[in-house]
This record gives C-alpha cells, structure tokens and sequence, in this order.
C-alpha cells in the first residue's frame, strides 16, 4: 500500500490564496489519495485532480497496467480525475469504478461523466455499505459511511484488508463525534488508520469553519490520546488543507503530536498488508 497523496480537495498553490503556505509549489505535493497493490491489479483510492500522476507511480511501483478506482464522494478532490479516462484523453475501455448508490447515480445521470459510463470508458460497480468487496485471495475492501456533506452522494471511508495488515481510510468526516462507530474502537482493530487532517485547530480560515466542519487534527490527538502508544502509532493524517501549519514538517504543534505518537502521512510512503 502506498500513500499517493496527502492535501485537501484545492491542492496546493491554492486558487486564491496568497500566502507563504502556497508559495512555492512543491514537487508530488499531490490530493489525497492511496493506492493498494493486488495480485494481479492495483487499485486506487479517489480519483483525484492529480489522478494522472498518481496512476503512473502506482503503476511503476506496482508493475501492474490495470488500475481500479475506488470513490469515497463526490467533492471534487475524489472524483474528477474520472476525465482522464475520457476519449478526449486516455479514452479507457471499461475501467472499474467501485462506488456507493447515490455516487453511482450521480455519475450515470450527469454529464460529462454520463459520457464515460455510455462510451464504456468506465463500468460502474456498486458498492453497499458495511459489504466486503472480494478483489482477490489476500485483498478485500469494505466501505463505512460517514457524516459529511453529501450534496450529491454518500460519503465513504474504507477498511482495507490485506494478507496479514489492516488500513483505515477515512479522508473526509464533519466529526468523528457524528459518526456512528467509535473512531477509538475502530483504531484498536486495524494496523495503519489514514484519518482526516484537513485541519489543525480552529480559527485556521477567514471564514466561520462550522461552514466547512471537520475533527480538527488537535481534536482527533485529544480524542485518542489516551491510547497506548503503539496505537497512536497507527494514526497518519491525511487531507491537509493548504492552510494546515502541520503541513511544515517543523511546526511546533505537528513535533508534540510526533513526540506523542501520532504522524503524517508523505507522499510515498508505503506499507504492508
């Protein structure tokens, strides 16, 4: 398994911003997003604005031609990176897109990506919360719903099970307390859990930030604070947006959460399953 990606929806340099945070563009500073290497396929999660980059690297790590895409939502860090695989691009022939209903209707109702699924650029496949996907002897994927904004679909995070290893991807949640699953619970059960960072602590925009909510990266720290070590060990934030001073490897508050345990997900970084 390997981290594609790590930034919030907007990338970075963001539109409109123009602070130090986005000044200069750093190289395979790349959306949110991971890949898994299977038996005889990879497989990557979210189709993001860097999906083309993405792809390649998991392509050459993994020696595989064929990627699956697995969607977590509809905002627009997860799922438009679908146009590359349309015939004014790549012009796929049947791509496997695992999707949740809602997310499946919208992609097969609303234009351009209706053209993907008419031109069989891509083959949607269903998915059914809290249903485990088989993709091969060692390998299955369970998608979890969870509170987010869901204009135009559900909202997903995975359990990914490997050979031997578990991961937990959860990029996006309004609140860990919305959900109906205990977050502390959950990380006691799996090896690796990719968690929601977009940002550190409140006040981080120029704008009230219960309009965009997420579990501050301070909030998730306290939450599982208590946990033995090992198991803050597990946690790697993920989703940063480009305003998250944690994304400075030398920010104060990022070095205490590290002292503690906790860590950041880079680029690259891989893992087994």
């Amino acid at each position: 398994m390997y981290v594609l990606g790590t930034l919030q929806d907007g990338g970075s340099p963001h539109m409109g911003c123009e602070k130090l945070c986005c000044a200069v563009q750093k190289s395979q500073d790349y959306v949110s997003s991971i890949g898994v290497v299977g038996e005889r396929q990879s497989f990557i999660f979210d189709a993001t604005p860097d999906f083309v980059s993405q792809t390649n690297y998991l392509k050459e790590v993994s020696g595989h031609k064929s990627v699956t895409i697995f969607l977590t939502h509809a905002h627009m860090g997860h799922y438009t990176g679908l146009m590359h695989l349309g015939r004014e691009a790549y012009n796929a022939v049947k791509t496997m897109v695992y999707a949740m209903p809602k997310m499946v209707h919208f992609l097969s109702k609303n234009g351009p990506w209706s053209q993907l699924v008419s031109l069989k650029n891509i083959a949607l496949m269903p998915l059914q919360e809290n249903q485990t996907v088989f993709l091969d002897q060692s390998l299955s994927v369970t998608p979890l719903k969870v509170p987010h904004r869901d204009e135009y679909s559900e909202t997903v995070g995975y359990l990914i099970k490997g050979k031997n290893k578990t991961a937990l991807y959860v990029p996006d949640i309004d609140k860990w307390s919305k959900w109906n699953r205990s977050i502390v619970a959950l990380v006691k059960k799996v090896d690796y859990a990719f968690l929601d960072g977009t940002f550190f602590a409140d006040g981080e925009l120029p704008r009230p930030m219960s309009e965009v909510p997420h579990p501050f990266v301070s909030e998730t720290a306290a939450l599982l604070g208590s946990l033995p070590l090992k198991e803050r060990q597990k946690v790697y934030f993920i989703h940063l947006n480009h305003s998250n001073p944690a994304r400075n490897s030398a920010f104060k508050g990022r070095l205490d959460l590290e002292r503690l345990g906790f860590q950041f997900a880079a680029f690259g970084l891989s893992f087994d399953l």
